[in-house]
């Protein structure tokens, strides 16, 4: 079996590997330090939690005891795709420096830029930072990286999920092409093999598990969930959520509870809080002084559950994580490695449960179909008929509090419908023997024909506007009685208008007028 003392490492830095109680390396550590140490550039593929983060850190600070930096100019370069992550990193050089003397500088969000800048005018032998903030401190000419000769790029396919893909490649040509690079991702997407081809020289690669897999000592499971109802599902998801966690007992020490969305991050940790669980929530929208805190007291014990959004999938090293409580079925199936990844470290048994709700079942075929295998399925710890008691009695409330309001005015158009109807069928005896004299013809046929065809002409308009054409229209048939009795009683009087002065034309037939 291979120790590290068989890897050539600096003297120094293997005295503070046997202080940090380590004895044999890990088999990506095996693989990769030695053409590491001779200066090969490195192609390192691994599941998370296997010691990516020693492959590179021991090699680098062995090649490193000797020389010395120049101010603003670094002599290597870490890149990763957090804050945490790259403060994980820097703990590491802490830890196996200890015996060396060594500089470095963490260059992150959320810390000002003044501190940062006093750190790289000393000089610094390792810089460890982020994209964009790395990026930002070379455009404002603090930064010179011509002569860094190690560089580093860890969790790779991270960096591609957060769309850093593009200030990698600046990065890339800011430095010497006659660099060292190290590369080191748990997946190789197509766009993580264009950028190998393109930067790295002859890479050795380092496989030491097939990609995408999982360890072997985390159980995994999957509960599959459907709501009551779907203005419901948020809050029985958090019911099971919390029934799943007591279900483990005292196995359960302490936990990861991943969410898709920040918010829900927040909302799950809120949740928590309000039935008694000592819980705490981390994403990137937190101020980074918080983030450090939660996940200090998270690393101490302090604190019991962790609920987070992928900001902290990857790199955490939490070496006792009992349970990883994925809360949403990730939407990249690659984060399910890396989720669940925080769970079962350095050779220890650990426990992965996700809830699956109807709308991620797609997610999880993709899931399953990365790692190759099929997630068992578990029973529900409520109960399948839990969730649905309250069904039963809310559905039919809803449509019996609405009816009363159709049925009102239906009731009110059948009655004016009767009493519409009556004098409209008196209408016909009462009207039939008015006959005009034959002097007032014309004018009456005029003034009968004109709202006959009113009626016609306004029926649409008034239906379209307020539905009330019916009525309307029988109120006419009432308004031709009362004009016809009306005319019975004034059949003596002079007729009032035009009078002996009528045109002819008026008295003439349509076809008359023509001709």
């Amino acid at each position: 079996m291979t120790k590290f003392s068989d890897l050539n490492l600096n003297p120094k830095v293997l005295k503070a590997i046997e202080e940090a109680g380590y004895e044999t390396p890990t088999p990506i550590q095996a693989g990769a330090i030695p053409p590491a140490l001779e200066g090969k550039d490195v192609l390192g593929i691994a599941q998370t939690g296997t010691g990516k983060t020693a492959s590179f850190t021991l090699p680098m600070i062995t090649m490193l005891a000797r020389g010395r930096a120049r101010a603003r100019m670094p002599r290597s370069l870490v890149l990763c795709p957090t804050r945490e992550l790259a403060a994980q990193v820097a703990a590491n050089f802490d830890t196996y420096t200890k015996h060396l003397n060594l500089t470095k500088a963490l260059l992150i969000g959320g810390v000002s830029f003044g501190e940062q800048d006093k750190l790289i005018d000393k000089g610094v032998d390792v810089l460890i930072a982020t994209p964009g903030r790395l990026i930002d401190h070379f455009e404002r000419g603090k930064l010179i990286l011509s002569d860094v000769k190690i560089m580093v790029v860890d969790e790779a396919d991270r960096m591609l999920d957060m769309g850093f893909i593009p200030d990698i490649e600046r990065i890339f040509q800011m430095t010497p092409f006659t660099r060292q690079t190290l590369f080191f991702s748990a997946t190789m997407a197509p766009e993580i093999e264009r950028i190998t081809n393109t930067f790295l020289s002859a890479p050795v690669r380092i496989e030491v598990a097939r990609q995408a897999t999982t360890g072997e000592n985390i159980t995994q499971g999957v509960l599959m969930f459907k709501a009551s109802r779907k203005d419901r599902e948020a809050t029985e998801k958090r019911n099971i959520l919390r029934a799943l966690i007591d279900a483990e007992g005292d196995k359960c020490t302490n936990a990861i509870i991943f969410c898709n969305r920040k918010m829900d991050v927040d909302t799950v940790s809120k949740s928590l809080k309000k039935h008694g669980y000592d819980a705490a929530p981390i994403h990137g929208d937190l101020d980074q002084s918080q983030r450090t805190k939660t996940l200090d007291g998270f690393r101490s014990g302090t604190l019991r559950f962790l609920v987070a959004s992928d900001v902290a999938a990857r790199g955490l090293d939490v070496p006792a994580v009992s349970h990883v409580f994925n809360f949403d079925v990730p939407s990249h199936a690659e984060d399910y490695v890396h989720r669940i990844g925080r769970t079962g470290r350095a050779g220890r048994d650990g426990k992965a449960i996700m809830i699956c709700v109807p709308r991620d079942e797609k997610n999880l075929e993709d899931v399953e179909r990365l790692v190759q295998r099929e997630i068992p399925r578990l029973d529900n710890p409520l109960g399948g008929s839990a969730p649905a008691a309250p069904q039963a009695t809310t559905k039919p409330e809803a449509p019996e509090a609405e009816a009363p309001k159709p049925d009102k005015p239906k009731r009110t158009r059948s009655r004016s419908r009767k009493k519409d109807d009556a004098p409209q069928q008196d209408a016909k005896p009462n009207t039939a023997p008015a006959k005009p004299k034959p002097e007032e013809a014309p004018q009456k046929v005029a003034e009968q024909e004109a709202p006959k065809e009113k009626p016609a002409e306004d029926k649409p308009q008034q239906n379209r506007r307020g539905g009330r054409g019916r009525n309307d229209n029988r109120s006419d048939d009432a308004n031709r009685q009362n004009r016809g009795d009306n005319n019975r009683n004034h059949n003596d009087n002079k007729v009032v208008g035009l009078g002996d002065h009528t045109p002819e034309f008026i008295g003439l037939s349509f076809a008359e007028r023509r001709d």
